[in-house]
């Protein structure tokens, strides 16, 4: 029996619908916005609200803010491939268990390794005393920030060398390795930063760690959500973006049952059980998505919604994506804002005037929402510089 056949225009048209991108489909909460894409990347602070933005029917940076750090509805995760995601907090537990809990020992035994390395005695012991210190710090202050902490706890002042006795030796500071490793095991969480929406200078908060899940079932239902929102994609797209091991990848999927289907290029692909048929498309649709928004981010292979002619535009030198102009699940250019605000944009490539119109309605809708605040990616890519010069 032939496999069912899933062309490109209906992933594109997936796409649209399940990562909520489509008018008609924007959702009504931020926890909703990240649910739809699984989870939103975190590492520049201002992806996680241009990303939901995008998705949500209403509400400004404030109604983001309030999830983040009022009603804590979206949280802030180390997690897959070693990156910051903000996930709802009804996900956070099974991402936690997947993934967080082996980088939060990695990152450990890591330090341990130092501080042994750097011969002034520090152990298991003192790391256990320092971040118990740090936490009542955080109970006696409240919300504090690295160098806050840092003034309130002396072991937090710590120095030790790195690499003693090689040429890239270094002398490194405890403080931001110890907070990161209680961030990792969920003792604590970043609240509110100094400054705008846009800072990613966080305070800190004493909280307690996810309720524990099995690691297995939390792969499974992480494998489940992401095939439901990135399918057809494959097991190289899963590990892709988990990070974890091909044997974790494949254990998850066999949990999961996907069914198998055609692309348009002969080759095999899953999706969720019982998901191989089509779904309506959604009313034509532009979005600007910004630097390592998760939808440009989803898959090891992104050939069926970006051009391979158009990459070295929107990618810097590591592989990481700036902001992205789409039309109807295409990457069709690229975005910048300038220093005076202005949203600007450029096609790569003919869309059709029709796209030209939507892109200029989303640009005005944006720069409304951005409003005075200014956005610069952390990750330069080449047509975003371009576009700001």
């Amino acid at each position: 029996m032939s496999l069912p056949l899933v062309t490109t225009a209906e992933r594109r048209r997936r796409l649209g619908r399940r990562h909520r991108l489509a008018p008609s489909t924007r959702a009504a909460t931020v926890a909703e916005a990240a649910d739809s894409v699984v989870a939103l990347h975190a590492t520049d602070a201002a992806t996680v609200f241009l990303s939901a933005r995008a998705r949500l029917t209403e509400g400004g940076p404030d109604a983001i803010e309030r999830a983040l750090y009022e009603d804590v509805s979206l949280v802030r995760l180390l997690s897959m491939r070693n990156t910051l995601f903000a996930v709802s907090a009804e996900l956070a537990p099974y991402v936690d268990a997947s993934t967080a809990r082996a980088i939060a020992a990695k990152e450990r035994r890591t330090l341990l390794k130092h501080l042994d390395e750097d011969g002034q005695g520090l152990d298991a012991a003192w790391l256990a005393s320092a971040e118990a210190a740090a936490l009542d710090a955080l109970d006696a202050h409240g919300p504090s920030t690295g160098s806050q902490l840092s003034a309130a706890v002396p072991a937090l002042r710590q120095k030790i060398t790195i690499s003693r006795g090689k040429k890239y030796e270094a002398e490194q500071g405890v403080a931001t390795r110890v907070i990161r490793l209680l961030a990792a095991d969920g003792r604590i969480r970043r609240a509110r930063p100094r400054g705008s929406w846009t800072s990613s200078q966080y305070r800190w908060v004493h909280t307690e760690p996810w309720p524990a899940v099995p690691a297995a079932e939390a792969r499974t239902e992480i494998a489940r959500r992401w095939l439901r929102a990135y399918g057809p994609a494959t097991e190289a797209d899963l590990k892709w973006w988990t990070g974890w091991t091909l044997t974790d990848v494949r254990k998850a999927l066999a949990a999961v049952g996907p069914d198998q289907v055609r692309l348009e290029d002969g080759s095999t692909a899953m999706v969720s059980p019982g998901d191989a048929g089509t779904e309506p498309a959604p009313e034509p649709w532009a979005a600007l998505l910004p630097a390592l928004d998760p939808t440009a981010m989803g898959w090891a292979d992104r050939g069926f919604h970006l051009a391979p002619a158009h990459r070295s535009a929107l990618f810097d030198y590591a592989g990481n994506i700036g902001p992205t102009v789409w039309w109807n699940g295409e990457i069709v250019g690229g975005w910048a804002q300038r220093s005076d605000g202005e949203i600007v944009w450029r096609l790569l490539g003919d869309p059709g005037r029709g796209a030209e119109q939507a892109i200029n309605a989303e640009a005005a809708r944006l720069a409304a929402w951005v409003g005075e605040a200014r956005i610069t990616p952390r990750f330069r890519t080449p047509l975003e510089r371009e576009l700001i010069a």
